[in-house]
């Protein structure tokens, strides 16, 4: 299945992650930044897998679960992906952005998985083969800067269930902005803009890739219509 790569400048790559530039690109943008080394990230990648959820088997591939950019551009190998929904969490622009799609002139926001309620998204499936290579390079986009905790979830597909790694929000991390009003979010989405990209691109970019998936989230949509409505009077 397709590793989701897309023109340099505007998403991250696969190339950008094996290169190991994004963390390069994170600290040329913002050189404050604590970001992880491989060392760090390998170490909480093996924390992970040595202690799966019943009935999961890591040699056999590991579940993720995808609520942002990962489902329409996941930059890792993937061979099964299954609409979901996790319990406990649930999708929410609460992370300041400012080394991605934002910068310190043109903050944005990016989503995470906030406490309570729930969220449908995809799951995507790891294969076993090069496991520990295709999860570094997960780790090297969602973990560099520790804005998000790795944690075993249970992903309820249709008809079965399945443990899962979910990417959730670090609340102890300067870049939690916590709850946000409808407002304030559109307005950073709408002039958020970064070394790969406008922030408005990667919202719109996930409400069409849960759309095309059957899944809606109308939270988003208002936030949608509201960045377009801001832009167009610009």
């Amino acid at each position: 299945m397709s590793r989701g790569s897309d023109r340099a400048g505007h998403t991250i790559t696969r190339e950008l992650l094996e290169s190991n530039r994004l963390r390069e690109m994170i600290l040329a943008n913002a050189p404050e930044t604590r970001v992880l080394d491989d060392t760090e990230l390998r170490g909480s990648i093996e924390c992970m897998l040595s202690r799966p959820p019943r009935g999961v088997d890591p040699s056999r591939g590991v579940w993720v679960f995808g609520y942002g950019s990962l489902p329409w551009n996941p930059c890792i190998e993937v061979d099964d992906e299954r609409i979901c929904r996790i319990h406990g969490f649930h999708r929410d622009f609460c992370l300041n952005e400012t080394d991605g799609r934002g910068s310190l002139q043109y903050p944005g926001l990016t989503l995470a998985l906030a406490p309570g309620g729930a969220c449908r998204g995809i799951g995507l499936r790891v294969p076993g083969r090069d496991l520990r290579r295709e999860l570094l390079l997960l780790w090297r986009r969602e973990m560099v800067t520790n804005v998000y905790r790795p944690r075993w979830v249970r992903m309820h597909m249709a008809g079965a269930s399945a443990g899962g790694i979910a990417f959730v929000v670090n609340r102890a991390h300067p870049s939690y902005l916590g709850r946000l009003s409808t407002e304030d979010i559109a307005h950073r989405v709408a002039t958020g803009h970064g070394p790969i990209g406008p922030c408005a691109e990667y919202l719109e970019r996930t409400v069409a890739q849960l759309a095309r998936h059957g899944i809606r989230d109308r939270h988003l949509e208002d936030i949608e219509a509201r960045v377009r409505a801001l832009q167009g009077d610009a």
